[in-house]
């Protein structure tokens, strides 16, 4: 860990998620210090020290991956995007090996792999990890098995250290998404996985405004190839975008809690109206998946009639998002035409239901 951007002293006992989102990071506490990791904008630093030059560290992404290593129990590489990280991650695997990965993962995360495969460089082994023998079938001779618990977008849960297990025992390596729960509900480190991913431009950065992807792990070995291939690819974030994540990660656990809180008011809502087949959720976080009566059609005209949802991709900002997930090519076609991922932000539930409700009845 950097030794400009340290984690609090250790107390009696482990710190909560909140405490560590809001003091890991910090500068050192000395008189006259900024609470917060000021911004650092240099590509080039004095000869004789670790950095060197712009590519290899900067005092500010230190900080979010102190905050965010600590949150995750590991050690944290930041990365330009999320996509940059999967596909580091995707990259270090050897010729034509087997990668297993969930039959409903991130639609970034399979397409980069399918051109892996489509180029001989992996072998690709989609499978539903709910199925616990299936998946222990698909990780014999597998050199990485990615796991998401819940999946995007349909939201099922996997049994990540079952799995972890399984691999393991292959001689397989495991990255977990973690992006969905975050480190607030879920750490997959203590699962026994090797890598945690994320997308922090979602819930870690949380406002929609910051393009930054990041990996924590325990295993120092992976740690020092991770950032060699970091600084040699330019894979960095940007010091404003790490600035915003760090920032945003503060109110982390009140904008999860919050979101959260209000999903599950409107989970319990939406399974009594007639106008939806099917709600999906997983029982924790604020991504709720509602498969629409009327199919494709209604999916197309839910988020183009809302006032407050905002019809837009991604996900885990303070607003409230939605979208049908099959308007993208590449979607799987397991995913139903009519679902439609809605991501609860923070505005106040009352107000989010009757938009929703407004818009549902039409659909009637």
């Amino acid at each position: 860990m950097p030794d400009d951007a340290p984690v609090p002293a250790p107390a009696d006992r482990p710190l909560h998620p909140a405490t560590l989102a809001v003091t890991a990071g910090r500068p050192k506490d000395d008189p006259d210090a900024p609470l917060n990791e000021p911004l650092t904008m240099a590509s080039t630093y004095v000869a004789g020290g670790d950095r060197e030059y712009g590519r290899y560290g900067n005092p500010t992404w230190q900080a979010f991956e102190a905050a965010l290593g600590a949150l995750e129990g590991g050690r944290c590489l930041a990365f330009s995007s999320g996509m940059a990280a999967v596909s580091t991650v995707l990259d270090l695997v050897g010729q034509d090996a087997r990668v297993v990965m969930p039959q409903h993962a991130y639609l970034g995360s399979v397409a980069y792999l399918g051109d892996l495969e489509a180029r001989g460089r992996a072998r690709s082994v989609l499978v539903d990890m709910t199925d616990l023998d299936a998946t222990r079938a698909a990780c014999e001779d597998a050199a990485l098995v990615w796991v998401e618990s819940p999946t995007n977008p349909a939201l099922e849960v996997t049994d990540v250290r079952a799995v972890t297990e399984a691999a393991h025992a292959a001689g397989a390596y495991v990255v977990a998404d973690n992006t969905f729960a975050t480190p607030v509900l879920r750490r997959p480190l203590e699962d026994g996985v090797d890598l945690v991913l994320h997308s922090a431009t979602k819930y870690l950065a949380g406002h929609s405004d910051a393009l930054i992807g990041a990996v924590v792990t325990r295993d120092d070995a992976l740690f020092d190839v991770l950032k060699k291939r970091r600084d040699l690819a330019g894979a960095v974030p940007g010091t404003l975008e790490a600035w915003l994540a760090l920032r945003g990660l503060r109110t982390l656990h009140l904008r999860v809690e919050r979101a959260q809180a209000n999903a599950q008011v409107l989970v319990e809502r939406l399974r009594e109206h007639p106008a939806v087949a099917e709600v999906r959720y997983p029982g924790f976080g604020g991504i709720v998946s509602a498969v629409l009566a009327q199919g494709e059609l209604a999916a197309d005209l839910l988020p183009r009639k809302t006032r407050l949802w905002v019809h837009a991709t991604s996900l885990g900002g303070v607003e409230s998002t939605l979208e049908r997930r099959r308007r993208w090519k590449g979607e799987a076609p397991t995913i139903p035409e009519g679902l439609v991922r809605l991501s609860v932000g923070i505005e106040d539930v009352e107000d989010l239901w009757a938009d929703l409700r407004r818009c549902l009845d039409d659909l009637v």
